[in-house]
């Protein structure tokens, strides 16, 4: 039996970080799709079936990464999200709390990385 996809999907308003991310997850062998956060996110979910979401909390003028994971939990409990954000404002945010894990934005991906294997291993043990 072949191992199970470890798909990402990362979602950031910022070109470079998308593409920052990808890089890094796909040397750790993980596929990964990105979105501006544009598009419909929960279509994109059903779609792509991630294991777990890379969610930007400031995504442009009108988008909060919060809103969209209000509208992913409303669809999937069980689906783990990390929050990433370059302040850390965001936990005195209620809407935060569906949150899995917290990652603030750094040039050392070491944490993020670390926050997506426990979501992975999470995602794939629970499934």
């Amino acid at each position: 039996m072949a191992a199970p996809e470890k798909k990402v999907l990362v979602v950031d308003d910022e070109k470079h970080i998308r593409m920052l991310y990808r890089e890094e997850l796909e040397a750790e062998g993980m596929s990964v799709v990105t979105s501006n956060g544009e598009e419909d996110i929960v279509e994109l979910i059903e779609r792509e079936r991630p294991k777990v979401v890379i969610l930007d909390i400031k995504l442009g003028a009108n988008r909060s990464g919060l809103d969209l994971l209000q509208e992913i939990r409303g669809k999937d409990q069980d689906l783990p999200v990390i929050l990433s954000t370059a302040y850390d404002s965001f936990q005195h945010d209620l809407k935060s709390i569906a949150a899995d894990y917290y990652v603030v934005k750094s040039v050392d991906l070491s944490e993020l990385k670390s926050k997506v294997d426990l979501a992975m291993k999470k995602a794939l043990t629970q499934r």
